[in-house]
């Protein structure tokens, strides 16, 4: 006692550091180890040295009667030792309360806070379900503006009332260039609980011991926003007890283990609506109803763009919504519109993009040079240089950032509207032009010719008879289609890239690339014949033909420009000019054939039009020039002249002609074709089948036309041909109607979905039949 004051030591009332070295006496006393001790107390070895040596001052009440349970003490030496441990506790509830506000208190609840019921929904059972031992993690990720702070501290003031002891929020700056450290962290949470900064162990797993020992016996709400990674919040989250812990975060946080997931979706255009309408009021949205829906679509429904454009109108009550709606059209200036005062959607996006590494950077940016909606890894690997693997980790790592989507069953990703236009900003800023166009002509090749070789699997004059034979090899063999189904499948998936690439091609001069792209395209796009973009494909095959000089192939290419302008966009006009430019081209180089598919085709256009005598006119010429061919191409479209020949004649009310055309061409395809396959053969007999059907049903042999419909359906189902497919159950649905079958209605409708989803204007005839349907069930 060098100045006087008398020492607490050997009195009655321990001291706050009187708790360790009584325990250690009474161990000894006892004659026990510390690992008997811990073992009999079932206290980690590791937690009764902390307390033995002072770090840890107060541990909870069942820990200390679990001690003096294994010690053997009376009841008066029990409540000693209780005594010296309860000093050495921090007494949080009379500094911080459910009431009152403390250090780490929540921010401000946003009055105009739209939409996230289910979530919120799911939060709140959550809540009731915490129970004694079992604390809740929720974890909100997602992409920069989709409002996770937002919803996280809403949600957390709907959720106050069930955590009486205490609601904490703390920011974990997860995004800035120096996170919050969990050790800085656990002494900020420590502090609101009221350990006095004096007495806060000195290592992040000793803070992280003592906040998890008093976090355990109380009710807390604890929300940690903008984290950085699992490291920095594994340490935060408590143990045991009943609390609830809501954590945000650009990243996945997919490392966190038995924790629950709130995934918040784009808003949906009527709440991206609703939530202008909370901002700027009810009158103005009504005022202007239609640019508020537009507004919200050039927001992209992102909950962050659409808070910025009604802020900025708020700030402008005379500006018109038309008038923001017009700025924000114009993609490059898009990004310059939404922002208001601090508020700016290029800023939200430019936090995490400074947080990726080099490459992962150079691939968010070159990804946006990619075409159509999403974008597969072969082709992010493509536009960044980067090995294939190495993009997959790396779109991966833009995923959990939430800069990217991935698609629920395929491998592809995907950019919100906003992202892909500040990534295509970064390309122009940071790679420039040289770069680019190098990225992109690269892709561009690639896809082209793996796009060439997989539509050669449909080619049925194409043949394969080993590797060096190919004269259109896939660019990379190891990775390539081996089949029909895989190599449709591809071409499905990268359509819009190898569309890209075409179009590339042709700006750029290489038209014997793009006539072999298209003449591999010819058979595969019989199987889509729904695809609009057959008219630009073929469009630029005869461009490249006749850039060539090749008469023939510009006859060629010719004919499938018209044959897609009469069934692929219903352009009849359109499909005839090019048919009779097909027409002049196979007559000034003597090709036959071509002649007659030239023929066919305008004759079909004609009909069309109306014109019907002169489309029987030309397709009676066709069917005479094609007789005389003897190659298999001969007779495959003299099969086509015939049934078409046969449609025209049933339509102009001479059935009984066509009926006898078609069963003509029913005797060609069983007697087959030299060189060409069963299958195919089998396609072109279920055409066949397909008009006899509607033969017989215009001759009202209604029983009798029932199984060729039936039979010409199940062909082109299993062809994977929708566009033929539901022709087919519309004709099969009529067949059934006359006859009062039950499946006739059930037939007639998913005909008409399908039809309208393909565009087809036979949906009107769809119409019709099921009105006639349901006139004779009221009849009836």
């Amino acid at each position: 006692m060098r100045d006087g004051t008398p020492s607490s030591e050997g009195q009655g009332t321990p001291s706050t550091g009187d708790f360790g070295p009584r325990l250690r006496g009474l161990r000894a006393r006892a004659g026990l180890s510390q690992e008997a001790l811990s073992h009999a107390a079932q206290v980690s070895v590791r937690a009764l040295a902390d307390m033995e040596r002072g770090r840890t001052r107060g541990p909870q009440r069942r820990t200390v009667r679990a001690l003096a349970e294994a010690l053997g003490l009376d009841d008066d030496e029990a409540a000693g030792l209780e005594e010296s441990a309860a000093l050495g506790r921090p007494r949080p509830r009379a500094a911080v309360g459910p009431a009152g506000p403390g250090p780490l208190a929540l921010p401000r609840d946003i009055r105009d806070f739209t939409a996230r019921g289910p979530a919120l929904a799911r939060l709140l059972d959550l809540a009731r379900d915490t129970a004694e031992g079992r604390p809740a993690v929720s974890v909100i990720a997602g992409q920069p503006g989709l409002g996770k702070t937002a919803f996280a501290v809403h949600a957390a003031h709907r959720l106050a009332p069930h955590f009486p002891d205490g609601q904490f929020a703390l920011d974990l700056h997860g995004m800035d260039p120096e996170p919050t450290t969990p050790r800085d962290a656990l002494a900020r949470l420590l502090g609101a609980l009221g350990v006095p900064d004096a007495t806060l162990p000195a290592g992040t797993d000793d803070r992280a011991g003592l906040w998890r020992s008093l976090a355990g016996e109380r009710r807390l709400l604890l929300l940690l926003d903008n984290a950085a990674d699992e490291a920095q919040v594994a340490p935060l989250l408590p143990g045991t007890g009943p609390s609830l812990t809501l954590v945000t975060s650009r990243h996945a946080l997919a490392g966190l283990e038995s924790v629950h997931r709130t995934e918040l979706a784009l808003l949906r255009r009527e709440e991206a609506v609703e939530l202008l309408t909370r901002i700027i009021g009810p009158d103005r949205v009504r005022a202007e109803a239609q640019a508020a829906r537009d507004l919200a679509d050039l927001c992209g429904h992102l909950p962050l763009a659409v808070r910025i454009a009604g802020q900025r109108l708020l700030s402008r009550p005379h500006e018109r919504l038309a008038k923001l709606v017009a700025r924000l059209a114009a993609e490059g200036r898009r990004l310059d519109g939404l922002q208001a005062g601090s508020l700016r959607v290029r800023a939200a996006f430019a936090l995490s993009y400074r947080q990726l590494p080099a490459d992962t950077r150079t691939l968010l940016r070159r990804a946006a040079l990619a075409a159509g909606a999403d974008f597969s890894p072969e082709t992010g690997a493509l536009l960044a240089g980067l090995p294939y693997d190495e993009a997959v980790a790396r779109a991966e790592e833009l995923t959990d950032a939430g800069l990217l989507r991935s698609d629920p069953d395929a491998e592809r990703y995907r950019f919100h509207d906003l992202l892909r236009l500040y990534a295509a900003e970064l390309a122009d800023a940071e790679d420039g032009p040289e770069a680019k166009d190098a990225a992109l002509d690269r892709t561009a090749d690639w896809m082209l010719r793996r796009a060439t070789a997989a539509a050669l699997h449909f080619d049925v004059d194409h043949e394969r008879t080993g590797p060096g034979a190919d004269p259109h090899p896939d660019p990379d063999p190891d990775t390539a289609p081996t089949g029909r189904d895989e190599a449709r499948a591809w071409l499905e998936a990268e359509r819009a890239q190898w569309l890209a690439a075409l179009r590339r091609a042709h700006a750029a001069g290489r038209h014997r690339q793009v006539l072999d792209a298209a003449q591999a395209m010819h058979w595969f796009s019989d199987l889509n014949q729904h695809w609009e973009q057959w008219v630009e494909v073929f469009r630029h095959s005869a461009g490249s033909a006749r850039a060539l000089g090749s008469r023939r192939e510009e006859a060629v290419h010719l004919n499938y420009l018209a044959w897609a302008y009469n069934l692929c966009v219903h352009d009849p006009r359109a499909a005839l000019t090019n048919a009779d430019a097909a027409l002049t081209a196979a007559r000034d180089c003597g090709d036959a054939l071509q002649e007659g598919w030239a023929l066919g085709y305008g004759a079909g256009a004609l009909s069309r039009l109306g014109r019907t005598e002169e489309a029987e006119e030309r397709l009676r010429r066709a069917a005479r020039r094609l007789a005389a061919q003897e190659s298999p191409q001969g007779r495959l479209a003299e099969l086509t002249v015939l049934n078409s020949l046969g449609a025209l004649l049933r339509g102009t009310g001479r059935a009984a002609e066509a009926l006898a055309i078609h069963r003509r061409s029913e005797r060609i395809c069983r007697a087959g074709v030299p060189g060409r396959t069963k299958e195919l053969i089998g396609l072109y007999h279920a055409f066949t089948r397909l008009q006899i059907g509607n033969d017989l049903a215009a001759l009202e042999r209604w029983q009798e036309a029932e199984a060729p419909l039936r039979q010409a359906l199940a062909v082109f189902e299993a062809a994977q041909m929708p566009a033929w497919a539901e022709q087919a159950r519309l004709d099969l649905g009529r067949a059934l109607g006359a006859v009062g079958h039950p499946e006739a209605r059930e037939t007639l409708v998913a005909a008409r979905a399908a039809l309208g989803a393909l565009r087809s204007p036979r949906q009107a005839e769809a119409d019709t039949a099921l009105a006639a349907l349901d006139r004779t069930a009221a009849d009836a």
